[in-house]
């Protein structure tokens, strides 16, 4: 039948347009006014780039290009985004209006141009100095033991925590970058260094009094990780932060915090593709050599940067799987063990001879978080993982001198009820604890279990929260691990901030001590103590 120009301009209004000579209508292309356009754009940053990638082309999370989420339709993006996915994908209803998730489905089918890139002059311009070194305390200026200072990332009020341990106390709450990812200490602990995923890089000083801020850097739009220089004569010289976009890595001065080194992880990934989105995951420092452990996401690859000559950067890259996210040392502090989430593996590099020694099929997509080492009654020194993918915790052996056998092989694994993030443990803790924050049911994320290491047993399901919308997550022992702290991060915005706490629980009796309040949307804390002994 001839179209006519009055059917035409109904079609048009009803939302189609026509393409061809035959007439063939299709579905106008997504649109968002100027302004819900920049509100969902924050929106993606925030909270989804993370996993999809800045360039929405994927990684731990699916891709979200164009080509792919227009055949999935509007209302199935709505859902995707309302209610979660069984896969390790959080529900967003909590966090976001309806209007909101409409406008970010809508996004998400949109062309968008890439952010804007960042070189070092420009880092420079953003560098900030509050105290310089000159004037640092000689000694601490306060009385509080703060070697047992738990630093406390307050992630959506762009804030850090720092807690008395032995008082539990709030100390002080510092402002940092949006979202603190993680944090990284000096080798006396006195320093810590934040990378929050706005690219700020801070410098905290514990003697102060209160602890302070001391100096500020922007080294990315978008970041993750942070390390110092810990070894030899460059120890403490240097300090290091990975970002997601731009992807590169950036070498500043430790001591004022100048940005001096600027290198690009965009190459061509194990499978032999050039990838543009080459983010840097994590970033560790390597006890036994003055090099850096820098996990380069998308490429599967393991870069060892040497930090003993910037002019000549040695840097070996050192093919593993897809995509590399969070890692940890084994005891020794010589193996590195990492996950390649995407392809459900744990890979082990020796920072000693700078190779790839092992590669470990576990469940769907690993994530131990900062991990946990102990050792095992039969397999001998393991260490474990949580994943986003199921409800499963693996443990392999990591002691390839003592047990030979049993090096980067499964030594067992244990069923929870739900995908978790973090697995924690302690050297005087006869337990293991690993949450199940991924899971979409509230009873099943607010909980935590207790794994016995002689029995193999989950002993305990603990219920550390029933506030609504709230997440129990991370758990971090005090330094003589004697008590395990777990945070209860409340969602659901500003109006719910200041109901999330800490819960100090008793590790031999694990019972419930204490609780500290009034935290804003708490998620990872570091035990000052635990993480400058490396204890897991």
């Amino acid at each position: 039948m001839m179209k006519t120009p009055l059917m035409v301009t109904a079609l048009a209004l009803a939302g189609l347009t026509f393409v061809g000579s035959a007439g063939t209508a299709r579905a106008a292309e997504p649109t968002l006014s100027e302004k819900d356009f920049e509100e969902s754009k924050q929106l993606y940053f925030q909270r989804c780039a993370g996993c999809h990638g800045a360039l929405r082309k994927g990684a731990t999370g699916k891709s979200l290009e164009p080509k792919l989420t227009k055949k999935l339709g509007q209302k199935r993006l709505e859902k995707i985004i309302t209610i979660g996915t069984e896969g390790g994908m959080n529900n967003f209803d909590d966090l976001f209006s309806k209007k909101q998730i409409k406008n970010l489905a809508t996004y998400i089918q949109m062309d968008v141009p890439p952010p804007a890139e960042l070189g070092l002059a420009e880092m420079k311009k953003r560098w900030k100095t509050y105290i310089k070194p000159a004037d640092y305390p000689t000694k601490p200026m306060h009385k509080r033991n703060w070697k047992n200072f738990f630093m406390v990332i307050l992630r959506d009020a762009g804030k850090i925590g720092v807690i008395d341990g032995d008082t539990k106390e709030i100390v002080v709450k510092i402002d940092s970058g949006y979202a603190v990812h993680v944090m990284k200490e000096s080798s006396d602990g006195r320093f810590w260094f934040t990378q929050g995923r706005d690219g700020k890089m801070t410098k905290i000083d514990l003697w102060m009094n209160p602890p302070a801020m001391v100096a500020e850097a922007q080294i990315a739009s978008d970041a993750r990780d942070v390390a110092v220089s810990h070894y030899g004569k460059w120890k403490d010289k240097y300090v290091i932060g990975g970002g997601y976009w731009p992807p590169h890595f950036v070498i500043l001065d430790a001591e004022t915090m100048e940005p001096l080194k600027v290198v690009s992880t965009r190459g061509v990934n194990v499978d032999g593709d050039y990838v543009n989105e080459a983010r840097v995951a994590a970033i560790y420092n390597t006890p036994n050599a003055p090099t850096w452990m820098v996990a380069v996401k998308e490429l599967g690859q393991m870069w060892q940067g040497d930090y003993s000559d910037l002019d000549n950067l040695r840097i070996e890259q050192q093919n593993t799987h897809k995509f590399l996210h969070d890692g940890f040392f084994d005891p020794s502090q010589r193996y590195f063990q990492i996950a390649a989430n995407a392809s459900n593996r744990m890979e082990f590099i020796d920072t000693e001879t700078r190779k790839a020694v092992g590669s470990l099929v576990t469940g769907k997509k690993p994530h131990p978080g900062p991990g946990a080492n102990w050792v095992d009654p039969k397999c001998g020194p393991v260490a474990g993982t949580t994943h986003l993918g199921e409800g499963k915790v693996t443990m392999w052996g990591n002691d390839p001198k003592g047990h030979p056998d049993q090096a980067w092989k499964t030594c067992y694994s244990v069923e929870s009820d739900g995908p978790g993030l973090f697995i924690r443990t302690h050297p005087n803790s006869p337990y293991v604890i690993f949450d199940q924050t991924k899971h979409p049911d509230p009873e099943v994320q607010q909980s935590i279990k207790v794994l016995d290491k002689k029995t193999r047993k989950i002993v305990k399901t603990i219920r550390v929260t029933e506030i609504d919308k709230a997440l129990a997550t991370h758990t971090e022992f005090n330094a003589d691990g004697s008590e395990f702290w777990i945070s209860v991060w409340v969602r659901g915005g500003k109006k719910n901030w200041l109901k999330g706490e800490l819960v100090v629980y008793d590790t031999k009796t694990l019972k419930e001590k204490t609780r500290v309040k009034g935290l804003e949307t708490p998620t990872g804390k570091f035990n000052v103590s635990n993480r400058g002994h490396h204890r897991t």
